[in-house]
């Protein structure tokens, strides 16, 4: 099993915050002979529409020497993480979670506006201080 992002337990905190259970600690996905790990499973019971809303994050820190070697790297194991879950489990959407440094330094630049525009990744961002979700994105 993979190490923890040194904000496993911060994302974790602010969407039991925000009102989900989390499910998974990780979520465990399995797709021919390989095992991989999603950080977290979570839902939401929406009252308003009585339906139960899932969702999977994999959260990043973004910390590496390279900012664009880390979101090749996020961006790659999302997508692999992205198709499984819409064989095995498609009613789960997948997050990516950055804090709002890595989310006002990279998603609000060029490369980042591309991939959000072209619909290659959803983001939840979140504050590490206060351990609170600050957007989801879409």
């Amino acid at each position: 099993m993979p190490a923890k992002d040194i904000y496993h337990d911060c994302v974790k905190n602010a969407l039991i915050k925000d009102g989900w259970i989390i499910t998974h600690d990780p979520l465990s996905l399995k797709w021919g002979k390989k095992d991989m790990y999603v950080d977290l499973g979570a839902e939401q019971l929406l009252a308003a529409q009585r339906a139960e809303q899932k969702i999977a994050v994999e959260i990043k820190s973004f910390t590496g020497l390279s900012e664009m070697s880390d979101l090749e790297k996020a961006i790659g194991q999302y997508i692999v993480y992205h198709d499984v879950l819409a064989q095995v489990e498609s009613e789960r959407k997948l997050y990516l979670a950055v804090s709002e440094e890595v989310a006002t330094g990279l998603f609000e630049e060029p490369i980042g506006e591309l991939l959000l525009r072209n619909n290659r990744v959803r983001l939840i961002v979140f504050d590490p201080l206060t351990e609170a979700i600050v957007k989801w994105i879409p």
